[in-house]
C-alpha cells in the first residue's frame, strides 16, 4: 500500500461492546464529525461511479452552511467515472489522501498520487479512474461557481502538497502557515481549498469571527479547537463544519504537526436576494 502521511477512513463497524460516548456534535453554529463515525453504514453511492463509495461530510443545509459539499471518495481498483459531475455550474477540488488515481481533464491525462491536488472549473470535461491495484481515497469539494461579468473564469490545474510552499503567518516564527494552492488576490476564484499547518505549540491567537464558511478535515496530528463557546479535542480524521461567523481559535499541542484541509468561500459580494 502507498505510504501516506494523511488520515484516510477505512470503514468497517465498531464492536457491539463499544461505548456510545463520542465527540460527535451538531450545534446551531458548528458540527464535529469524528473519524470513528465514518463507518461502512454511512456511505453513499453516486450515479455513474463504478466500484465507488462516498462519505458525505458536508452538504448545503438551509440555515447552516450553504455554499458547498464535501465528500471523501473511496474508489476500488478499476473503479471511477466517465461522467463524474452532473450539476451544471459546479466546480470542484480533488485532494488525494491514499493510493493513486488517473485523472483526465479536457483529454489531458494526469496521475494524482498521495498529496495530489486538482482544481476543476465549472463545465470542464473530466474523468477519473483507479488503475492501480489498491483502493484510492480522495477529498472532493464542490461549489457552484459564481461568475462575475468582466472577470474570466479560472482554468483547471493540477499540483500537489509537496510542490506548493507553506507561507507562514507574519510574527509567528514559522509556527503557523498555509499551503495556498490559489493566489488569494486572484479574483477569478470564489473558493479556496488550502492546507493549514501548525507546529506543536502553534496557535490561532484570537477568536476568528468572519463571513467565510469553513470545512476543516484534519489530515495529521491533534489539537484543541475553540468553536463558538466550546473547546473540542480533534485529531487526524476528524471533520469540523463551521457556519459563517462562528468564533474559532486553535491550540496545537503536539507532539507532531497539526494539519488540516480547509475550505472557505471568498472574493464575492454577499447575495441580498
Amino acid at each position: 500500500m502507498t505510504k501516506t502521511p494523511y488520515f484516510a477512513p477505512q470503514g468497517g463497524l465498531p464492536p457491539q461492546t463499544q461505548l456510545l460516548t463520542d465527540r460527535a456534535m451538531f450545534t446551531e453554529s458548528f458540527a464535529v464529525i469524528p473519524k470513528g463515525t465514518l463507518t461502512d453504514i454511512v456511505t453513499s453511492n453516486l450515479p455513474f461511479w463504478r466500484d465507488t463509495r462516498v462519505w458525505v461530510i458536508a452538504r448545503p443545509m438551509s440555515g447552516f452552511s450553504e455554499t458547498f459539499s464535501h465528500y471523501i471518495v473511496d474508489v476500488a481498483p478499476g473503479g471511477g467515472s466517465d461522467k463524474p459531475e452532473l450539476e451544471a455550474g459546479a466546480q470542484g477540488v480533488l485532494f488525494v489522501v491514499e493510493g493513486e488515481v488517473s485523472l483526465s481533464i479536457e483529454g489531458k491525462d494526469h496521475t494524482l498520487s498521495v498529496g495530489g491536488y486538482a482544481y476543476l472549473p465549472a463545465g470542464c470535461d473530466w474523468r477519473l479512474t483507479n488503475r492501480s491495484e489498491q483502493n484510492a481515497k480522495f477529498h472532493w469539494i464542490r461549489k457552484l461557481y459564481e461568475a462575475v461579468d468582466g472577470i474570466d473564469a479560472p482554468e483547471a490545474f493540477v499540483t500537489s502538497d509537496a510542490d506548493t510552499p507553506i507561507r507562514h503567518m507574519p510574527d509567528t516564527d514559522g509556527a503557523w502557515g498555509t499551503t495556498r494552492f490559489v493566489d488569494p488576490d486572484d479574483m477569478r476564484h470564489d473558493m479556496h481549498v488550502n492546507i493549514v499547518t501548525f507546529e506543536p505549540g502553534g496557535v490561532i491567537p484570537f477568536l476568528e469571527t468572519h463571513v467565510m464558511e469553513h470545512g476543516l478535515y484534519v489530515l495529521e496530528g491533534k489539537a484543541v479547537y475553540k468553536l463558538n463557546q466550546d473547546w473540542v479535542e480533534v485529531e487526524a480524521g476528524d471533520y469540523m463544519w463551521l457556519r459563517a461567523f462562528c468564533p474559532q481559535a486553535c491550540y496545537a499541542g503536539g507532539p507532531g504537526k497539526f494539519r488540516y484541509l480547509l475550505y472557505k468561500d471568498v472574493n464575492r459580494h454577499m447575495k441580498l436576494r
